[in-house]
């Protein structure tokens, strides 16, 4: 028999729970930092399925509903899930949208548009503010190599970790306007994981100091943000796009950047053919790793965006350590 002293208590935590947000966020690395935040209050809902693109994508049904639900959602960005633009006008009309991507003090890179990347290009930074803004009615830049067209931001920002730091404390301060009685926890929790991603920055550039010099090259360029935080050297990559197949001229110049900056390691990911990478890889008799920037294999939740770091930090710290 239930105690009636339980009645009102239990009452109120159903009160609560149902003043909770209801959140969606689009790719696994931003559900995972909005878990970090939101903690035992509830579960974000995940709109990309883990190992499908980003880039082109179907809502299920369930996933619709949950976007229409929405008090709240948290994306990357129109550059990296164009195809979200209209589900968000049509079904979340009510919801707060965060466009993490144009969160103030983050630092956005530009898409490296060439195969072979210049020497320097690890030394720049591009502030959030200073980045040139997408013109929607500007004709898309072609590249020559592979005839896939990339114009304005790199989107693929949560692989620095010190843009995760900023984005927790803009999830926490979102789902704090829409849940002040919660706030607290939200902060709180935001607070704590912020610590833990911070050390794990910091432990990560530790280890991978010793590597920094050692020349690499990735299947797509998705790494530049991991690769800038870490001060690591980029070689190039033998995609532009997970979206496009490399032309035979742009393998060519990967071939010679494999020669001439002493390259000793080829990175592939987990969903792509690894025909090309072992044609690469050839050339010089490199080694070969896997990374994947959206951590297919991870266990969605609040462990998620750690695990994707180090995942990624092993792998390149194996990799250019093998020669």
């Amino acid at each position: 028999m239930r105690s009636l002293a339980l009645i009102p208590s239990l009452l109120m935590s159903s009160a609560a729970l149902a003043d909770i947000p209801s959140v969606a966020t689009d790719i696994t690395p931003v559900h995972g930092l909005v878990s970090m935040v939101m903690g035992d209050l509830g579960t974000p809902t995940l709109l990309v399925e883990p190992g499908a693109s980003p880039h082109g994508y179907a809502l299920r049904p369930s996933q619709a509903a949950a976007l229409q639900d929405a008090d709240a959602v948290f994306w990357i960005g129109h550059d990296l899930t164009p195809w979200l633009d209209s589900p968000l006008d049509s079904l979340a009309r009510q919801a707060v949208v965060v466009e993490l991507l144009d969160a103030e003090g983050v630092v956005v890179h530009q898409f490296r548009e060439d195969a072979v990347f210049a020497p320097d290009e690890h030394d720049e930074h591009d502030e959030h503010d200073e980045h040139d803004e997408h013109d929607p009615d500007a004709q898309d830049h072609e590249d020559a190599h592979d005839g896939h067209a990339h114009d304005g931001a790199d989107p693929h920002a949560w692989l620095d970790p010190e843009n995760a730091v900023v984005w927790l404390a803009a999830i926490a301060e979102t789902l704090s306007g829409l849940d002040p009685d919660n706030a607290d926890t939200y902060r709180a929790n935001a607070e704590a994981a912020q610590a833990e991603i911070t050390a794990l920055n910091t432990e990560i550039a530790t280890r991978l100091a010793p590597v920094s010099t050692r020349s690499f090259v990735v299947f797509h360029d998705a790494f530049q943000y991991f690769e800038h935080r870490f001060d690591l050297s980029g070689a190039g990559a033998i995609s532009m796009s997970d979206a496009s197949s490399p032309s035979a001229a742009r393998i060519a110049e990967i071939r010679d950047a494999v020669a001439e900056q002493d390259v000793v390691c080829v990175f592939s990911e987990p969903q792509f053919n690894p025909g090309l990478v072992a044609t690469i890889a050839g050339t010089g008799n490199l080694t070969t790793g896997v990374i994947d920037p959206l951590g297919t294999t991870l266990e969605p939740g609040a462990g998620f965006y750690p695990a994707l770091l180090l995942d990624i930090a092993d792998s390149v710290e194996t990799c250019l350590s093998a020669q």
